[in-house]
């Protein structure tokens, strides 16, 4: 299967998750309390925190590809890049961060500023698991794969542990809670992904399609298997909160994560040709991210949060996803013109 082709699928499957993502932050910020036991609010923010494995799974999978071109280099030029493809992801978390306060003054205090969002969470894993770039091919893969069952399996004991000594600031990265990202166990999907990232190279041009049958018999194994184990009446854990903590939720999500990888392939490779307004919301995500949480969550529609009702809600989710296509193809056009630029200013200058 060629390259091309692969990126179709991984930013189609992105797409996907920021459209799960935006009604998921509609429903949370823009629903009225009382409705807030119905289903249609408890489906909108079961399928919502999917988006943030997904998102997370594939920054894993980037982080893999990229360690794969320097398996060539010295061992300190791999960590070294590694190293720095975290420290990108964690000034991004930094930077949002930033924005947000400030453009939430004087209403918010400084301590949101510390606050561990997504993006503060993909730096800090990353930086953790750059030690993988020392290891190559399945090595790598074994490395990784051990890495997101330990920060799966550790979640209830970390949560069990005393940290109150441990400044909030630095304990939401490690310990699970319902207010930030932590490592345990959020950090485990970039694990994974890693893992599949690293993968890649074994996988055969004409390959894919029986790959991705595999992910999703996968899938479908992990999903069956979280349901199972979540529901036994005893665990080799004194506490865990299964929508917190819990191992099971974790392979419960990777098996969807799995399965809707399988089915972005299935629909690009044998059904989508052409333009994919879900594949343009995939190539401009972070942006996406960005702007939307300051729109959903900001100061600009606060007349309107806790006060619309289920349909109110999906007709402001559908005005959303409109908003960030536009502003998605105004991305791409700025950056075609800004390659076709430079690309003249380079045949002028040869």
């Amino acid at each position: 299967m060629p390259v091309r082709s692969r990126i179709v699928f991984l930013d189609w499957l992105r797409g996907l998750a920021a459209i799960v993502m935006l009604q998921g932050h509609i429903f949370d910020s823009f629903l009225r309390p009382e409705l807030r036991e119905q289903p249609a609010y408890i489906f909108s923010q079961f399928f919502g925190g999917q988006a943030a494995a997904i998102f997370l799974f594939l920054t894993g999978i980037t982080f893999g590809l990229g360690m794969n071109r320097r398996d060539d280099l010295p061992a300190w030029q791999r960590i070294t890049g590694a190293l720095r493809r975290a420290r990108y992801l964690f000034l991004l978390g930094i930077a949002f961060r930033l924005q947000m306060w400030i453009f939430a003054l004087p209403n918010q205090p400084w301590t949101d500023l510390l606050r561990v969002d997504v993006l503060n969470l993909m730096g800090a894993t990353a930086a953790l698991l750059s030690v993988a770039a020392l290891a190559h091919g399945m090595q790598r893969v074994r490395w990784a794969v051990s890495a997101g069952i330990a920060l799966a399996g550790l979640a209830p004991v970390m949560a069990g542990l005393d940290t109150s000594g441990i400044p909030g600031a630095v304990r939401d990265y490690f310990v699970p809670s319902a207010e930030a990202f932590s490592m345990f166990p959020w950090g485990s999907y970039l694990a994974f992904g890693l893992a599949a990232g690293s993968a890649v190279p074994f996988v055969r041009r004409g390959e894919w399609s029986r790959v991705m049958q595999w992910a999703a018999l996968c899938g479908f194994g992990l999903l069956l298997a979280g349901q199972y184990f979540s529901n036994l009446p005893f665990s080799i854990y004194s506490k865990t909160d299964f929508w917190l903590n819990s191992p099971a939720l974790v392979a419960c999500k990777l098996g969807i994560t799995l399965l809707l990888g399988s089915g972005a392939f299935l629909w690009t490779e044998y059904f989508s040709a052409g333009w994919s307004w879900v594949r343009l919301l995939g190539t401009t995500s972070l942006a996406v991210y960005w702007v939307h949480v300051e729109l959903v969550y900001g100061r600009w529609f606060s007349f309107y949060k806790a006060r619309l009702g289920v349909w109110e809600c999906v007709t402001a989710s559908a005005m959303l996803v409109l908003a960030m296509v536009g502003m998605s193809a105004a991305i791409r056009r700025v950056r075609r013109k800004s390659t076709q630029g430079v690309s003249r200013e380079k045949r002028a200058a040869a």
